[in-house]
């Protein structure tokens, strides 16, 4: 069996990827993603470091997307991404197609569908963005993680699988971030793409925030903004001042989430969809950040359900200053204990294995091309 697997939400895939490998060892993989985050960065994005250390052919794919650019040669890039996906697939002739969303996904789904391989699409997210619905009249079928998207898609096309997680949040694997003191300890991510805005905003108020916690903090890795390297040389300048340890990190790993998560009394983030879901998991009290021009207003939604959950506040993108974040993060830890999961519901995407759903639709759309 040969599959391609494509899309913006690489998180989601990883677990997939593990669950068909168990059960079919001779499955051949190929990833069809980004290989940087953006013009200009010389760095690769975690997409692309985590699916080549599994072996897998990456096919760096040069598309364009349509929903608010106004770059031409952005424009330019979508025709160019049709063309380059058809290429793609030709050579690699797959059984099925496996998408995971966002606009990456939309001419690799297009493309297979021209030379009529089959495809499956999987939705991350509460709302549905643009790809997603783009690329829904093209596929078999639709599995989705909240079943309040299926409002979004045809009835008789989606199925509920929930969102896969990394079985590495649920277990410490590493003992990393020891420290000596009493202090809670907070966990930054500013995700894989690394949030210039929140790392500068961390940057500018460090010391102050290790005066009242110990922090871990996932940076992102960026050539351009190079914030790690900035945050670390700020460290450096102060860690004989300050209270609080901070360990930092461009990216932390499967091998170290699980210690992270676990030793954090409360997380800041943004709050895209598998933030959410592990936050939620987790039952982790947080401070989120929503992204305000994502599509759909899909970030400020999942915040909102967070919220509404008993488990974080939210801190509006246009209102932040150094300041208010580290009052945030005082007054949060202060009243920490009020933050609890008040509904034992939103838990229940736990009593099924996500991964395990999708890789057997996977499974059962890639034998029906076959017969």
């Amino acid at each position: 069996m040969k599959i391609v697997i494509t899309g913006g939400h690489h998180s989601s895939a990883l677990p997939v990827i593990k669950k068909l490998k168990e059960k079919d060892p001779n499955v051949e993989i190929f990833w069809i993603g980004h290989k940087y985050s953006m013009k200009g960065d010389t760095n690769s994005t975690l997409e692309y470091r985590e699916i080549t250390d599994l072996n897998i052919p990456f096919y760096d794919l040069k598309a364009g997307k349509l929903y608010k650019t106004y770059d031409v040669g952005r424009l330019i890039k979508i025709p160019y991404g049709l063309i380059q996906s058809l290429y793609f697939l030709i050579n690699i002739k797959p059984d099925v197609i496996l998408s995971f969303g966002g606009y990456i996904a939309a001419p690799v789904v297009i493309a297979g569908s021209i030379l009529r391989i089959p495809s499956l699409t999987h939705e991350q997210t509460v709302t549905a963005g643009y790809a997603n619905k783009l690329i829904a009249f093209f596929v078999r079928k639709i599995m989705i993680s909240w079943k309040d998207s299926e409002k979004y898609f045809p009835k008789r096309k989606t199925v509920y699988t929930g969102l896969p997680l990394r079985s590495g949040i649920f277990g410490i694997k590493s003992d990393s971030f020891k420290t000596d003191n009493n202090f809670p300890t907070l966990y930054i991510s500013a995700g894989k793409t690394g949030s210039h805005l929140i790392n500068e905003l961390v940057n500018k108020s460090l010391d102050k925030i290790l005066q009242i916690c110990n922090v871990i903090h996932q940076t992102g890795d960026n050539s351009i903004y190079r914030d790690f390297e900035k945050l670390l040389s700020r460290y450096n300048q102060i860690k004989d001042f300050v209270r609080g340890k901070y360990f930092i990190r461009k990216f932390v790993f499967e091998n170290e989430i699980g210690e992270a998560y676990n030793k954090s009394d409360l997380v800041l983030s943004r709050s895209g969809a598998h933030t959410i879901t592990e936050l939620i998991a987790l039952k982790k009290p947080c401070i989120l950040i929503p992204i305000p021009w994502v599509s759909h207003n899909e970030q400020n939604e999942n915040a909102d359900m967070v919220v509404n959950f008993g488990l974080g506040v939210i801190l509006k993108q246009e209102d932040l200053s150094s300041d208010l974040l580290v009052e945030t993060i005082k007054n949060t830890l202060k009243n920490i204990k009020k933050y609890k999961l008040n509904n034992p519901s939103a838990l229940d995407f736990l009593k099924e294995d996500p991964a395990e759903l999708i890789a057997n639709e996977v499974i059962k759309i890639s034998k029906s091309k076959k017969r």
